[in-house]
């Protein structure tokens, strides 16, 4: 698809998504940092708590959540860990699988900011759209 078959439509569509889009990044961004923790970290803990079919991760599993290398990932779970928010377990089932684990501080702080997240993604109810664009 090539600029010339898109519409003036078209790119203020994309143009408002992305403004919308980082509105709410910018409002995640600020609301996150009063709770004392980094965006990265609060994205963490909710790919933590939010993973399909049970509570915890692995580190590969939070690296494509987070869209992150395996070795950043690490790091960013070792902060955490200093903090008090997580923790990593060695799996019952397979010893060489790390499961990464909310702690009680890092439920709590979630909790808190997931909150505040609902609160404004319900005010966005209507304005922040997916944008149709059609190819001519």
């Amino acid at each position: 698809m090539t600029s010339s078959k898109l519409s003036k439509a078209d790119f203020n569509a994309l143009s408002e998504f992305r403004y919308q889009m980082r509105r709410f990044e910018r409002f995640s961004e600020d609301v996150v940092q009063t709770q004392g923790i980094t965006p990265l970290q609060y994205l963490l803990l909710l790919h933590i708590k939010g993973y399909p079919g049970r509570d915890w991760a692995t580190v590969g599993e939070l690296a494509e959540r987070l869209q992150a290398k395996h070795h950043g990932v690490v790091a960013l779970i070792t902060r955490c860990e200093a903090m008090g928010l997580v923790e990593r377990r060695h799996s019952a089932i397979d010893r060489r699988r790390v499961e990464v684990h909310l702690l009680r501080q890092g439920e709590t702080i979630l909790a808190r900011l997931a909150e505040q997240h609902r609160v404004e993604l319900l005010s966005l109810e209507g304005v922040f759209t997916i944008p149709t664009i059609r190819h001519e």
